[in-house]
């Protein structure tokens, strides 16, 4: 199956390729990060991978667990973030997210799949003190990512990374953060929570330098939601107001837009 985009470009380092619709971009994204994956198994016989949760990346997740002739088995799996202190079970817990949507279908199974630590030790501890966050870092460094599978939130951020408290020179590669409330009110908004006041305040986050130590990185970014966070990322000035913008001083991330979220950005009327 062949996705052509209806426009391509590059905004300084970062190409950029347009479909039609949400459709065409997770079709698109799959197919190469498939390819890519297929690729580094039979040059290296194991790869490891970082996977976003997200209602924007369900058509990417879809179509990447139905592809053929990729041994799953020998592919590690890690994500991005996490909420502190869910209650066990949560629907809107991340990793169970990945279950539900890409790791139950596949076959054979992953070969592991490391979740973002998200309960305290001490229930009633504050958040800060979170224990799992050194050793998420452990193991990403042990494990280094091939392929790192983002999107980019309604305030512009790169997992839990907010503005304007993105680091694009983080020192650690896993910590906690506070929540922004346009981030808390996107998780409402995609149906996670009946309220905001259900929407936890702090999260573990991989931070911006983990997240582009990939060696590949794919930006899938479709749906009108994300109009004006992608026209920043990609007009504005590169700075942690929005974190997206990094994207574009950087050459081994490919960003896919739909014609939703690419409108006020690029002209597609022809």
């Amino acid at each position: 199956m062949t996705t052509n985009p209806i426009f391509s470009t590059r905004v300084e380092s970062l190409p950029v390729t347009i479909y039609n619709n949400n459709k065409e971009v997770g079709q698109a994204a799959a197919a190469d990060a498939a390819a890519y994956l297929k690729q580094v198994l039979n040059e290296r016989g194991h790869a490891n991978v970082i996977l976003a949760t997200g209602n924007s990346q369900l058509t990417f997740l879809e179509t990447l667990r139905q592809t053929q002739g990729i041994d799953w088995s020998k592919i590690n799996f890690f994500h991005m973030d996490e909420y502190i202190n869910l209650p066990a079970g949560h629907p809107a817990s991340f990793p169970a997210f990945l279950k539900r949507h890409f790791l139950d279908y596949l076959q054979p199974p992953a070969g592991a799949f490391y979740p973002v630590p998200g309960q305290q030790t001490d229930p009633g501890g504050r958040p800060e003190d979170i224990k799992g966050c050194k050793e998420y870092e452990d193991l990403l460094r042990a494990h280094p990512a091939d392929l790192c599978a983002l999107g980019i939130g309604e305030n512009g951020h790169l997992a839990f990374n907010d503005p304007p408290f993105a680091d694009f020179n983080d020192p650690v590669w896993v910590k906690v953060i506070k929540l922004d409330e346009v981030s808390r009110r996107q998780q409402l908004g995609e149906g996670h929570f009946p309220d905001l006041q259900s929407v936890p305040t702090h999260a573990i986050t991989l931070t911006v330098p983990a997240l582009l130590a990939a060696r590949k990185v794919l930006a899938i970014v479709p749906e009108a939601r994300k109009v004006v966070a992608v026209q920043r990322a990609i007009r504005g000035p590169v700075d942690p107001n929005c974190p997206a913008s990094i994207l574009r001083q950087n050459a081994h991330v490919h960003m896919y837009l739909d014609r939703d979220s690419a409108s006020k950005t690029f002209d597609l009327k022809g």
